[in-house]
């Protein structure tokens, strides 16, 4: 059966590590009849969510208008949302982190948005996987809370440069990840 896949991009790099395995899950999905949309949160102007919790009342997910309002319509109608990115300083880089701290809507109104699929693909240039802590917890957290199900998580440790991707599986396991969905 085919699922409506929204992918947020978060890496910098156009020929970055992380956007490799991204290109092998899209068309992984494409071929298994997937639709797919991109949002390249390093392209896109989303500030970070400033709490004042008056989601939705200005008929927009967001009250202050960036381009998370673009996304959000997308991710209401999503089966599946996958996060792509490289991790930054033992965290997520702050462009993807803004526009995840924007879920914060469908949080408040929780109905629209529960028993979605989400998953993760991450690389790091360390070899220890403890690295990935700080982007992997957060959203397997988020998941939860937004009552969305992990469908599945692509952690690849090692990779700095660009291409180093070659020199393991991960796009071989990012296009795994699209049989799980």
């Amino acid at each position: 059966m085919s699922k409506k896949i929204v992918v947020i991009t978060g890496s910098p790099r156009k020929n970055g590590n992380s956007l490799a395995m991204t290109k092998a899950f899209i068309n992984a999905a494409k071929e298994r009849g997937h639709s797919i949309t991109v949002f390249d949160a390093t392209s896109l102007n989303v500030d970070g969510c400033n709490a004042c919790e008056t989601c939705f009342k200005s008929g927009k997910a967001c009250s202050f208008d960036d381009d998370f309002n673009s996304i959000a319509p997308a991710i209401l109608k999503a089966d599946t949302i996958i996060y792509t990115m490289p991790v930054y300083w033992y965290s997520i880089p702050a462009k993807i982190k803004a526009v995840i701290d924007k879920t914060f809507p469908f949080y408040l109104d929780g109905e629209n948005v529960t028993g979605k699929g989400c998953g993760l693909i991450c690389c790091c240039a360390e070899d220890d996987m403890s690295v990935m802590d700080g982007v992997r917890i957060p959203i397997e957290r988020t998941a939860a809370l937004l009552k969305w199900h992990m469908v599945g998580e692509v952690l690849i440790t090692g990779v700095q440069n660009e291409g180093d991707i070659e020199k393991t599986d991960g796009c071989k396991q990012a296009a795994a990840l699209a049989e799980k969905i």
